[in-house]
C-alpha cells in the first residue's frame, strides 16, 4: 500500500481526474487571470465527454496498430516472410514520415469528417514503433531456447506462443508504449476535421484568441499522456523477470 501511494502515476492520475471533472470550478481563477475572456472555461462540451471521445480514438487506433504491427513482425521473422521484413519496415517508416495532418487530408475525402479519418491517421502514425520493437524483440530471443523448445516436441506455433512472444513481450510493450503516448498527443489534431477530442478547446482557443481554452486543453492532454506513460512503465516492470527488477 505504501509503495502504491508513492507511485507518481497515482498522484498525477488523481490530479488529472480532479481537473477533468472540476475544471468548471476553476472559472473564477481563469476569469481573474483572463478578464477579457467570457466564458473563462471552455463550455461547448464537457471535459469528461471530450476525454472519453479522445480515449476512444486512441484506444481504437492503438489497438489496431499493435495487432497489425505484431502480426507483421511475426510474419517478417518467419522463414517464409524474411523477404518481407525490409518491405514491412519501409512501409511502417513511410507512415511515420507523413505528417498526421497530411494523412487526415488524404483520409477525409474518402471517409468524411469526424472520428474515422482521425483513427486512420493515428493507426498509420503508430505502426512504426510497434513493428520495429516487435521484430527486435522476437529476433532477440536466444536461438538456443528455440532449439530447446523444438527438441521438446513443440510445433512452430507453440514455440512462438510459449517462448518467443513471452520473452519478447517487454520489448514489444516498449513499442506499444511509444505508439500510444504519441497517439494521445497526435489525436488532438482530429478536432480540425470534426472529431471530438481534448484538442477541441485548444483549436477553439487558437481560433478565437482565447488563451485559457488553449491552456485547459493542453494541460489535460499533457497529463493524460504522462499518466498513460507511467502506467505503461509500471506494467513493463511487472513483465520483467524477477531477477532483473
Amino acid at each position: 500500500m505504501r509503495i502504491a501511494l508513492k507511485t507518481p502515476a497515482l498522484w498525477l492520475g488523481l490530479l488529472f481526474v480532479t481537473l477533468l471533472t472540476g475544471m468548471p470550478g476553476l472559472s473564477p481563477v481563469f476569469g481573474w487571470a483572463f478578464p477579457r475572456v467570457r466564458p473563462a472555461v471552455f463550455d461547448r462540451a464537457g471535459f469528461v465527454e471530450l476525454f472519453l471521445s479522445h480515449l476512444g480514438l486512441v484506444a481504437a487506433a492503438s489497438t489496431a496498430a499493435a495487432l497489425a504491427g505484431v502480426a507483421a513482425a511475426v510474419f517478417a521473422t518467419r522463414p517464409a516472410g524474411r523477404d518481407f521484413r525490409t518491405i514491412a519496415a519501409l512501409l511502417a517508416a513511410a507512415g511515420q514520415t507523413f505528417p498526421p495532418a497530411a494523412v487526415l487530408a488524404l483520409a477525409v475525402p474518402a471517409l468524411g469528417f469526424g472520428a474515422r479519418p482521425t483513427v486512420v491517421a493515428l493507426f498509420v502514425y503508430g505502426l512504426l514503433p510497434v513493428v520495429e520493437n516487435a521484430i527486435a524483440g522476437i529476433e532477440g530471443v536466444p536461438e538456443g531456447l528455440r532449439e530447446a523448445a523444438q527438441g521438446m516436441g513443440m510445433t512452430p506455433w507453440q514455440v512462438l506462443r510459449r517462448v518467443e512472444l513471452p520473452l519478447a513481450a517487454p520489448v514489444i510493450l516498449a513499442g506499444v508504449r511509444v505508439s500510444v503516448t504519441v497517439a494521445i498527443g497526435t489525436a488532438t489534431i482530429g478536432s480540425t476535421v470534426g472529431a471530438l477530442t481534448l484538442g477541441t478547446p485548444i483549436f477553439d482557443g487558437l481560433a478565437g484568441n482565447k488563451l485559457p481554452y488553449v491552456l485547459q486543453g493542453a494541460v489535460l492532454v499533457a497529463l493524460f499522456a504522462v499518466v498513460t506513460d507511467l502506467l505503461f512503465a509500471v506494467l513493463a516492470r511487472r513483465l520483467q523477470p524477477a531477477d532483473r527488477r
